[in-house]
């Protein structure tokens, strides 16, 4: 991937520097928060019960010159999002508001509970957030047999922007909306999950679409390891590999088939508008 000159101020590192939280949920909350946020989804449910508990850390060290070089690595992504994202929005007579990204270890408060060490990024829609743990990618490629480049980091980034705008449009009010109110079943919430988990994906390859047109960012290869990302954090990928069979009916973000489908989708398209997984899924 080639960077730009372009950084964000919207960037918050809080590694090494402390006052996180040790969750106090139990190993089987960590394991299920854990499959959600390799999944790419959005652990408020688990999380949010452990988020009183723990004792705050205080210890600081020094970030050494890869930390320091991932965080402009992120800082980059982020204007390059943000900038994307603000000419699209415009684009459609809509005002593009920006997401914070907080890079941590170990563990963090977030709006949506304690984040934990290992568990991956995550977007938070109640302080419009996104949450970076930079270990999850090593897991990625250890675990779920994806090479980790560059832009593979950029792609789970892009992911969690795509959550960010399904809020700023009002999406993951919705999809809240139809889970409160209690009307659908268990298979009908899951299919609308695997809706907007895919969404997120398509608006991942608009926005490398785009991006790249306008700042030639893409060299060979990019898009096979974004592709090889999203199909290894597919349902039936994960399942296969930590229960040994596939349970379509429990799918709650998509195969690894779909995953890249809406990718490619939006990439070869460019356009937001192309972008409906929720009719496609939900007819």
């Amino acid at each position: 991937m080639r960077w730009t000159d372009d950084r964000s101020d919207n960037v918050e590192d809080r590694r090494g520097l402390g006052g996180g939280a040790v969750v106090g949920g139990g190993l089987g909350t960590l394991i299920i928060a854990a499959i959600i946020f390799f999944l790419g989804g959005d652990p408020s449910s688990i999380l949010s019960s452990g988020a009183g508990s723990g004792a705050a850390r205080t210890e600081q060290r020094e970030l050494s010159q890869n930390e320091l070089k991932i965080r402009e690595f992120v800082k980059m992504v982020t204007a390059e999002n943000e900038e994307t994202w603000t000419k699209i929005f415009a684009e459609n007579g809509m005002q593009y508001k920006p997401a914070k990204v907080i890079l941590f270890e170990d563990t963090t408060q977030s709006g949506c509970g304690v984040a934990q060490s290992a568990m991956g990024p995550f977007y938070c829609p109640a302080d419009q957030s996104v949450y970076m743990d930079m270990s999850f990618f090593k897991e990625l490629e250890s675990r779920f047999g994806a090479k980790v480049t560059e832009f593979s980091i950029a792609y789970v980034m892009a992911h969690e922007m795509g959550h960010h705008v399904q809020t700023l449009l009002g999406t993951t009010q919705k999809v809240d909306e139809l889970r409160r109110s209690g009307r659908y079943s268990e298979a009908e919430m899951n299919r609308v999950s695997v809706a907007t988990e895919l969404q997120a994906d398509f608006y991942a390859g608009v926005w490398a679409k785009q991006t790249d047109s306008r700042e030639h960012i893409l060299e060979p290869g990019d898009i096979q390891s974004a592709i090889e990302a999203a199909e290894a954090v597919g349902d039936d990928n994960i399942q296969r590999r930590s229960q040994g069979y596939v349970n379509q009916e429990s799918f709650t973000h998509g195969s690894s088939a779909q995953r890249k489908e809406w990718f490619m989708k939006g990439y070869e398209t460019g356009d937001i508008r192309q972008g409906d997984t929720f009719n496609q899924l939900l007819k």
